[in-house]
């Protein structure tokens, strides 16, 4: 999805990271004017805490552009890795008659127009969402780490104390989060290929719909879809029963359990700091002192706001990995089957006997894996003509319709087949312009 590093998705990726590190800067920087307008509130300077409010309105310009650049650059970095990814799959689709092979000679991918479009869309916007989702409460943790930090430093307090209760209990969340979480990647692969199979339904109507109208046939599909579309259901139902528990968990543990963990943060340094002595009355003294402590718990609590925050989407981005592993999959298999069919390597549900023995096995090898070998070969013809040695007639489903067919056609002969139906005159056609595969003997074929 990214070719290089001079690519237009590259650019788009190093400008939607500088707008989330600005972003984080611009939180921090909120925070602490958040702290010195209550700093001055409690001092009761009016013109002060008047001055604070209109930088604070006008840094609001600025934090509001970029809140929209982000999403703005994410919608961007999707659609780009869609066009490429897209680009790429229709290439592949349409090489050497994947298209029409991959439907009909290999059954691995049985909805190729879902996989082309949603699959790949869902795909997409997952990469970039993530990255989002990532990137930046990464930067939110480092750097509201190191301002917190140096607000505890100023107080006189100990550092250390705060980040070692902060990672004790973000561990011990991780863990058990880890150990409870549903295997939310393969429901949302099974989700997508139900989609799927609903969809593909709904074309096979649609393409059929003389032949269905003709026959009556309309409660029968009806059954169809309804089976289909109970199934997609019942797999959508399951995902919202396995979410509902994990995400009250989820929400207990970071909601209440870290903002728990969060006041005893803002607290230690109140509590424990050194305690400064007035060079002044007592009064004024006491005054700058309560101001002072108030400045750093507004400061310390936004900032902790903004950084459990992080933490929280970087705990719940687990389950989006998960279920980004599942589209990644689905589209990793579309196109590792279109690779393989555009090379002749087919794999589809072989014939068999009540035995389990392949039939017509004398004619058609099949590999380890109960797959029909391809062992024909196709040969330039040097004089233009089209010949067939012993080559049998095989369909997709290896139902051999000829034995072996052995034909010489010479350029400016016209050739005349008939017979009944069922007898192969189509599945000739078909061997001659390349949609079947050869499984044995010999094909002269002109270049083009």
């Amino acid at each position: 999805m990214i070719p290089g590093v001079w690519s237009k998705e590259s650019a788009l990726l190093g400008v939607h990271t500088l707008s989330l590190a600005a972003r984080t800067f611009l939180s921090i920087y909120v925070a602490a004017l958040e702290g010195h307008i209550v700093k001055h509130i409690v001092r009761r300077d009016a013109r002060s805490f008047m001055l604070m409010l209109l930088r604070w309105f006008a840094v609001a310009i600025p934090a509001t552009f970029i809140n929209s650049a982000i999403r703005f650059l994410e919608c961007k970095l999707a659609l780009a890795f869609r066009s490429r990814l897209v680009d790429h799959a229709y290439g592949l689709y349409f090489n050497d008659q994947t298209y029409y092979r991959v439907s009909n000679l290999d059954g691995r991918v049985e909805n190729a127009d879902h996989c082309l479009t949603d699959d790949i869309s869902a795909f997409t916007s997952s990469v970039a969402h993530l990255y989002s989702h990532i990137t930046k409460p990464l930067f939110d943790c480092a750097l509201v780490t190191v301002a917190l930090a140096q607000s505890t430093h100023q107080m006189g307090a100990n550092v250390v104390q705060g980040p070692l209760l902060a990672c004790a209990v973000i561990t011990v969340t991780g863990h058990i989060l880890k150990a409870v979480s549903p295997h939310f990647g393969q429901l949302v692969s099974e989700e997508a290929n139900r989609k799927g199979y609903l969809r593909a339904i709904h074309s096979r109507v649609i393409a059929n719909a003389e032949e269905i109208a003709f026959y009556n046939g309309q409660k029968v599909e009806l059954n169809h879809l309804r089976r289909a579309y109970k199934s997609l259901v019942f797999q959508m139902n399951k995902i919202f029963r396995q979410r509902l528990w994990y995400v009250m968990l989820e929400q207990f543990l970071m909601k209440y359990v870290w903002s728990g963990t969060g006041l005893v943060m803002v607290s230690l340094p109140i509590l424990t700091g050194a305690r400064q002595a007035g060079t002044g009355h007592g009064s004024s003294s006491s005054s700058d002192s309560v101001s002072q402590r108030t400045q750093y718990f507004t400061t310390a609590k936004n900032l902790l706001v903004s950084g459990g925050d992080a933490v929280e989407r970087l705990m719940s981005s687990y389950k989006e990995i998960v279920e980004l592993a599942g589209y990644t999959a689905r589209v990793a298999e579309m196109l590792q089957v279109f690779e393989e069919v555009s090379r002749g390597e087919y794999q589809r549900t072989a014939v068999t006997n009540s035995k389990g023995v392949h039939t017509q096995s004398c004619l058609v090898q099949f590999n380890s894996e109960g797959q029909p070998l391809i062992k024909g070969r196709i040969l330039e013809s040097k004089d233009g003509s089209i010949r067939l040695e012993e080559v049998p007639i095989v369909t997709p489903n290896c139902d051999i319709v000829v034995s072996s067919l052995s034909i010489a056609v010479e350029p400016g002969t016209h050739l005349l087949i008939t017979g009944p139906n069922g007898c192969g005159k189509s599945s000739l056609l078909r061997i001659l312009s390349g949609l079947w595969p050869i499984y044995a003997g010999l094909f002269h074929s002109r270049s083009n």
